[in-house]
């Protein structure tokens, strides 16, 4: 009697006498190495089953199964000793509470090095630190009655109009105006400020590991956002210069800081990582620091060298910001010979955030933080160094550069 199909050791070369003769005959010289991918025989889910075993185990095909690699890509491959992670933060993601549940975890574990988040996530994640409730909705709500209640809606999340929104600025605005602020500066050195204040508020209001800021604050992790008018840190930021306020924001400092990490990274001989959670201009102004490098500042270099994005982006519209890992190549943003460790998963960043956040808790051990905030100054020395190595060039007034 052949074996049953459905035996557990049933394998394709023991049935091969079931097999036709004319299949058995024919030529397929690649057929082992398409068929060398595990076998899809999942065992049953109990309800018991924890949830790293849960994508290790049942997330075989589809966008799971991209999820999966992405997961195994950035706890495997990402968090080796030797790896720089940046990750960005699109999205209205501190509201829906992922800035607790998740990106204070992986700062707190050593996973995120350094951050570039829009300014809402980061403004948002202000509320948490001031111990202001942010409440769950319905986004079926009727918003003109919501309006006339003092609510205000980022789809099924709700927040106080007056209590929450206006009480944070306020408090905001009396922090700019500190002499602290009272000065040049890139949006790292903005948010590190404010996260002293955000961590300051955490441990008067009884609080424990709310705030993204507070945590980065803590860890040494610095946090950028790429447009700094977008967002109600920057309104307010403009409010008060309309007071006489001093505090200028530099964007460029901010390029050549995130340029500075990448190459460091690298020289040291290490890798570089990013975690793009969402696209828009957060990932674009991740990615960026490679152009920055090879184009502007002329300098040998290859791509990232480790992707994972997540995002519910279509590529055929124009619309996944910042391009398919493929794509990226074209512009230096990630080396051609690591295209193997680039990983798109389609699907919403609050779905998968958490899953992978569990995962890579769950499968690898914290990793010291790099604390990369208090080196940048070093860093910068180190990136102009080389340019000016590379480009033979001098100072826009003729003068010779000082790199000591």
């Amino acid at each position: 009697m052949p074996k049953k199909i459905g035996s557990s050791r049933h394998t394709y070369r023991e049935d091969m006498k079931e097999i036709p003769d004319w299949l058995r005959k024919k030529k397929c010289p690649n057929r082992d190495k398409y068929l060398a991918g595990g076998r899809i025989l999942p065992r049953n889910l109990t309800g018991k089953d924890k949830l790293a075993d849960v994508i290790d185990n049942a997330f075989l095909a589809y966008n799971s199964a991209r999820l999966k690699e992405g997961a195994r890509l950035f706890t495997q491959k990402m968090l080796e000793p030797g790896v720089t992670v940046g990750m960005s933060l699109s999205g209205a993601l501190t509201p829906a509470g992922l800035g607790c549940s998740s990106i204070v975890p992986l700062i707190k574990a050593g996973f995120v090095d350094w951050i570039v988040a829009t300014g809402a996530n980061l403004y948002h994640d202000l509320h948490f630190a001031l111990n202001y409730p942010v409440h769950q909705g319905d986004f079926r709500m009727d918003d003109t009655d919501l309006r006339n209640n003092d609510i205000v809606r980022v789809y099924d999340v709700l927040m106080g109009y007056s209590d929450c929104l206006m009480a944070t600025d306020e408090i905001l605005r009396e922090i700019l105006i500190q002499p602290e602020f009272q000065k040049e500066m890139g949006t790292a050195e903005l948010h590190h400020l404010l996260g002293r204040y955000a961590a300051e508020w955490e441990r008067k209001a009884g609080l424990k590991d709310v705030s993204v800021l507070a945590a980065a604050y803590r860890a040494g992790v610095p946090c950028y956002t790429s447009s700094p008018g977008d967002s109600t840190i920057g309104m307010n930021v403009a409010g008060v210069e309309l007071r006489g306020n001093k505090l200028r924001v530099n964007p460029s400092i901010d390029v050549n800081e995130t340029t500075a990490y990448v190459l460091a990274a690298k020289r040291s001989g290490g890798k570089s990582a990013v975690v793009l959670w969402g696209g828009g201009s957060p990932k674009n102004f991740m990615l960026q620091t490679e152009p920055q490098i090879q184009e502007v500042l002329r300098i040998k270099e290859f791509g990232q060298d480790y992707f994972l994005q997540v995002t519910d982006a279509r590529p055929d519209t124009g619309g996944l910001s910042g391009a398919t890992p493929s794509e990226a190549v074209s512009w230096g943003k990630v080396d051609p010979a690591r295209l193997p460790d680039a990983v798109v998963c389609y699907t919403d960043t609050t779905i998968a955030m958490p899953l992978i956040t569990s995962y890579a808790l769950a499968r690898h051990a914290p990793r010291k933080p790099r604390r990369l905030y208090d080196q940048r100054g070093a860093m910068m020395k180190a990136l102009a160094k080389e340019y000016f190595k590379h480009n033979k060039v001098k100072m826009i007034d003729g003068s010779e550069p000082v790199l000591d």
